[in-house]
């Protein structure tokens, strides 16, 4: 169990994560989920891999900084199981291949009535040290009123 993921209606974000295709099938694990605020890490796996340089497919790498975004913006809901949003922006920089496990955190910046915005970083072990493989950020247009 992650360690925001005991209040209210994050552990419903938490078992979400474990229980949906996508996510199961990434194998994501949660770390943390508090409002505004996610951690995830994602195990590496030669199905992720580039096939000529056996690194993390930066698509992976999209994939969980968009998920890692749009579940902390959730976290903001009130009832974050019924939270509706869509990806209206995504960018991401990628700084370094990635050979192992990623860790990708993502905060919000801004949860307004009906767009937010939210910066993340993504980091994995290299040459002994935790360095930053990516960085991303995001906008989504949040639909409070449904």
């Amino acid at each position: 169990m992650s360690e925001g993921a005991a209040d209210g209606g994050n552990d419903v974000l938490d078992r979400e994560l474990r229980e949906h295709g996508l996510f199961k099938w990434l194998n994501l694990d949660v770390e943390i989920v508090e409002p505004g605020h996610v951690v995830f890490e994602l195990p590496f796996d030669d199905k992720f891999a580039n096939i000529a340089s056996g690194t993390v497919h930066g698509g992976v790498t999209a994939t969980v900084i968009d998920t890692a975004s749009g579940f902390a913006l959730r976290s903001t809901f009130e009832h974050p199981d019924e939270a509706m949003l869509t990806t209206t922006d995504l960018n991401v920089r990628y700084v370094r291949p990635a050979r192992n496990d990623l860790r990708v955190e993502a905060e919000v910046i801004r949860a307004g009535g009906s767009m937010g915005f939210t910066e993340s970083e993504v980091t994995t072990v290299h040459d002994g040290e935790e360095k930053v493989v990516a960085t991303g950020g995001t906008s989504y247009r949040l639909f409070r009123d449904q």
